[in-house]
């Protein structure tokens, strides 16, 4: 059973609601359609529901089961209106910008996540926003899970016909938020990932904090960043199995870590790959992605108080599918 069919199955032993807000996109459509046939979660998707109904029809996609939430005829609207304004008001929203903002369905979305009356577990988008878009309103109303310092995201990566990681199964991280992370923000990755690759995979998270370099190859400012922060990570969770700093090879080929660092607890068997910039972990996603004809679920965050969790623009029904899936196990542990 694949990694993906493994998670539906997790997903169905306790149903949860996700919200999709971008629901007059196609691809979204056709992702509920499958998701409510395949019956892992139920769907809610947020918008003109008129204009949703319609472009389901004329594509012939069945979302007769999907709860639609038309912002503008809410009967919640009102109050959400209140909660958003109360939640922002500091900030210097004013009551007429929040009438403004529940109208998008992306902040109506998290406002439904945030009201403790609501039956809904957690939010996927990013389809058609960029991931700013999905995040501000997240962070904004929803804000960091307690005891979190940083919001960070990763992508669960499933490489076909692999030995390397946990067969073939990887998080990448941080792949889609932080652009040049501080040692303690590392850190902070590297911990926060541990947990979802365990809570994801169920099995033993093994952490490779990359570089150019392997175990002093050579020195810069970037791997002298990944060294402080192993040393961080062991301080603060000295049972986790962590080495740094590791080129990729050494990191995920036991032949290469015997001969580039045979004293590393990882012995080439890392399947947490932690990148030291978003550059890194961005090019290397798309590169595995597209080159080796992975399966790309995420960005997922990690870090906000609800299960949120953005798609790459360029996402197909399949991977929208795939995040559903994955963010009702999410929300199974919230």
């Amino acid at each position: 059973m694949s990694f993906i069919d493994q998670i539906k199955e997790r997903a169905k032993e306790n149903i949860k609601t996700i919200i999709l807000p971008e629901a007059t996109d196609i691809r979204i459509l056709k992702a509920t359609e499958t998701v409510l046939n395949e019956k892992f979660a139920k769907i809610t998707l947020v918008g003109n529901k008129e204009e949703i109904l319609k472009k389901a029809k004329e594509n012939n996609i069945d979302i007769s089961n999907a709860n639609i939430e038309d912002p503008k005829d809410s009967e919640k609207k009102e109050i959400y209106v209140n909660l958003l304004y109360e939640l922002r008001k500091h900030k210097g929203m004013t009551i007429e910008e929040a009438k403004k903002l529940i109208l998008d369905p992306v902040y109506y979305g998290m406002l439904m996540l945030k009201d403790e009356n609501c039956e809904a577990d957690g939010l996927v988008s990013g389809a058609i926003h960029s991931t700013a878009d999905t995040l501000r309103p997240a962070l904004q109303i929803l804000k960091t899970a307690e005891g979190t310092k940083l919001v960070s995201a990763f992508f669960v990566m499933v490489v076909p016909n692999c030995e390397y990681g946990e067969n073939g199964t990887f998080i990448f991280a941080d792949s889609g938020l932080n652009q040049n992370p501080s040692q303690e923000e590392l850190s902070e990755i590297a911990i926060a990932s541990s947990k979802s690759f365990y809570q994801l995979v169920k099995k033993e998270p093994k952490v490779a904090m990359l570089s150019y370099s392997t175990k002093g190859s050579a020195k810069s400012e970037s791997t002298e960043k990944m060294i402080k922060a192993t040393k961080i990570i062991q301080e603060k969770m000295p049972e986790l199995v962590v080495d740094g700093e590791l080129q990729l090879d050494a990191a995920i080929i036991p032949e290469i870590a015997s001969s580039k660092a045979p004293n590393s607890p990882l012995k080439g068997r890392a399947n947490v790959l932690v990148f030291p910039d978003l550059n890194a972990g961005n090019i290397g996603y798309k590169l595995v992605q597209r080159l080796a004809k992975a399966e790309a679920y995420g960005p997922l965050c990690q870090g906000i108080s609800k299960t949120v969790n953005d798609l790459s623009r360029g996402c197909t029904s399949e991977d929208i599918v795939g995040v559903v899936a994955i963010s009702a196990v999410q929300a199974q542990n919230k």
